[in-house]
């Protein structure tokens, strides 16, 4: 590029942009794109004795497709997932709705600052209030038995699945209110209204209308809670006492304890394309929405 080029793309609005650009983008290669091609680049390799050494191989892929054990942890995890994705979206869903078309104007932002109240303390320690809810003897126990549903002490904690899907639901809930509200609040009044004039029940109007339109702000919901709940570890840790191992959980079991670093990051480049090839669907589908909508 010669010297007048140079100083007319300095001083070029697409300059401007790229220097904006440059330090996020420094940033994703860094710690993002970097750590991915490392783990990318263990999955091909052998480990021997809590080290990793070629001649690359496909085994550990194998193993991990082919493995009942891996299987079927796998299929746990996303069974868990998808679980906890649709509890959310399903009570997420009436709390935008009652925000969006019950509430004045003037309280809305209140009502969307008091969901994000639970973030104020750590996620560790509301997985641990938990365990006091669900616990042997505890609040819920403790509540059943007074008005006479229960003899004895349930203790929902024994059954592992049941209490992660509970504690990931209540977790991820806000997430999935503020897309689910946003598309609401875009939802042209006038239409409900002349769905109504039409002679339809707000039921049908809302199944007709509604739901069509906010179908890309489920879906933002859908994804915002499935992605990360497929990997995630600490909740099955403490819930679940490690009883219930999830994908996240044997990644970590992989790598630090048995010091297969090759077999665990197979592992976790499977859960990344799994959760990829799911997210590219999502997408799609929320283009069609869209595409639908215009």
């Amino acid at each position: 590029m010669s010297g007048s080029a140079w100083e007319r793309f300095r001083r070029s609005e697409a300059a401007s942009g790229y220097l904006l650009v440059s330090p996020p983008a420094i940033y994703v290669m860094l710690l993002l794109a970097a750590p991915m091609a490392t783990v990318l680049f263990f999955s091909f390799l052998t480990s021997t004795g809590g080290s990793v050494s070629t001649p690359f191989t496909l085994q550990n892929y194998a193993e991990v497709w082919s493995g009942r054990i891996y299987q079927a942890i796998m299929m746990r995890s996303l069974w868990v997932s998808m679980s906890v994705t649709l509890v959310t979206v399903l009570l997420a869903y009436p709390i935008a709705y009652f925000i969006s078309f019950n509430v004045s104007p003037s309280k809305k932002s209140l009502w969307l600052f008091l969901i994000t109240i639970p973030f104020w303390t750590s996620y560790v320690i509301r997985v641990s209030l938990w365990r006091v809810i669900l616990g042997y003897d505890g609040i819920v126990d403790s509540t059943l038995m007074s008005v006479g549903l229960a003899s004895e002490p349930v203790n929902i904690l024994s059954n592992g699945v049941l209490s992660i899907v509970i504690t990931l639901a209540h977790a991820y809930a806000p997430f999935a209110i503020l897309p689910i509200f946003v598309s609401l609040e875009k939802v042209d009044r006038s239409l409900l209204e002349a769905g109504q004039d039409l002679g339809e029940s707000r039921f049908v109007t809302f199944l007709r209308v509604t739901l069509p339109l906010t179908m890309p702000g489920v879906i933002a919901a859908v994804l915002i809670v499935f992605i990360p709940t497929v990997g995630d570890y600490i909740t099955p840790e403490l819930i679940g006492g490690g009883k219930v191992p999830m994908i996240a959980n044997v990644i970590e079991s992989q790598m630090l304890k048995q010091r297969d670093q090759a077999m665990g990051s197979a592992l976790a480049m499977t859960v990344m394309l799994i959760v990829a090839a799911v997210s590219v669907a999502f997408v799609l589908l929320n283009r069609r929405f869209l595409g639908a909508r215009k």
